[in-house]
């Protein structure tokens, strides 16, 4: 079945709008989205309110968004781990933090279309893949950072890893838009992605009581199909709390919005939709005075834990609306069979009808032909 990646008017429960002024109300001038008001500021996150700024429409403050990291990138691509107010806090350069600019980009370029803005971002979206391509480790998994005084830290996560699985994905496509050569990077692609299928043991173990470990490498597209199912299945119960939401740490009774939204997208994005909108709907009535979403809580007692307003837990849940019930372009971003589906994917389509100089089969088969259908 093709997707269709065109906006549709189908009714939702999530009021967009609310959210997305939620996070633009706590946007600096500058274009920094900290975490809540008066609270830090990571890469990674500032571009998951980007996303949430694109998708509610937001579109001149996403741009800003994106211009601020341009404005306070290192000259070796990479971002410090957290900022207050411009300021450096944490000197911590992370590989996933510096690639999911390619993410955040490509997604504003799908609503907006602005090829003009993609060429001016374009260095900054390089630059950052290239950081994290250059912490690859001989078995194909990311190193996860560099710490304050430049030395990398060989230790591999798997939630980073595929987030910079996906990264790598965006970054390709990006530069195929532009007439841009990046070999290197598709190889990086591919010995990511059998790290991530076929080499476990390469990434920290402790952090596999983290829920993103579970179910990121099947987020990311790595991991899909039969192998994606067998692997949601295995730890639903393990994470799930059914009626609720999915916990952040295994062993902790703590629910949280933005890793039961991430699980939505999985879900979507294997096409598992009826599920993903059953999940949607436990955390619907979670929710401050204001409209926007509980960072988390903890259960059985129900207690709003943090009581801050996060701006990228928001935006996680727009995300996930966005692709339930496809209110942007974007939408289908994360779904396996837009990346999958070679000519007839709505990727395809859409970006030739697009860009029709560019051979766009000829680019997806040098670039994407080895992932996994």
């Amino acid at each position: 079945m093709e997707l269709d990646i065109r906006p549709q008017n189908r009714p939702h429960p999530v009021d967009i709008g609310t959210l997305a002024q939620s996070i633009a109300k706590v946007q600096l001038k500058s274009g920094e989205i900290p975490w809540f008001v008066g609270g830090k500021t990571d890469p990674w996150d500032h571009v998951e309110s980007a996303i949430g700024l694109s998708v509610g429409g937001y579109i001149e403050e996403a741009r800003r968004a994106f211009e601020w990291l341009a404005s306070v990138q290192l000259k070796n691509g990479a971002w410090y781990s957290s900022y207050l107010n411009g300021v450096p806090q944490d000197m911590t350069q992370e590989s996933n933090q510096s690639s999911y600019i390619a993410t955040g980009v490509f997604h504003h370029y799908l609503i907006t279309q602005d090829r003009a803005f993609l060429e001016y971002i374009w260095p900054t979206v390089s630059a950052g893949v290239d950081y994290a391509v250059a912490l690859q480790g001989p078995g194909g998994e990311i190193y996860w950072a560099r710490d304050p005084e430049g030395t990398v830290d060989p230790m591999s996560l798997l939630t980073g890893s595929s987030s910079v699985y996906m990264s790598l994905k965006c970054a390709l496509v990006l530069a195929l838009l532009l007439g841009e050569s990046r070999p290197g990077w598709q190889v990086a692609l591919k010995r990511l992605e059998e790290a991530i299928l076929y080499r476990s043991y390469l990434f920290n173990r402790s952090k596999s009581r983290y829920s993103m470990d579970w179910f990121y490498p099947v987020l990311c597209g790595a991991m899909t199909g039969g192998d994606a199912r067998k692997r949601i299945d295995r730890y639903w119960n393990k994470f799930v709390v059914e009626g609720q939401g999915v916990r952040c740490v295994s062993d902790n009774p703590w629910i949280t919005m933005a890793e039961t939204s991430e699980l939505v997208l999985s879900l979507a994005a294997m096409g598992e939709a009826e599920l993903a909108e059953t999940m949607l709907s436990w955390i619907l009535n979670k929710r401050h005075p204001d409209g926007s979403y509980w960072c988390g809580y903890t259960f059985p007692d129900w207690v709003i834990w943090p009581v801050e307003k996060y701006t990228w837990t928001n935006a996680a849940v727009m995300m996930a609306t966005d692709a339930l019930y496809h209110l942007t372009p974007a939408s289908q971003l994360f779904n396996h069979s837009f990346w999958q589906e070679g000519q007839k994917s709505p990727m395809y389509r859409f970006l030739k009808k697009r860009h029709p100089v560019f051979s766009i089969k000829e680019a997806f088969s040098s670039h994407m032909q080895d992932m996994r259908a």
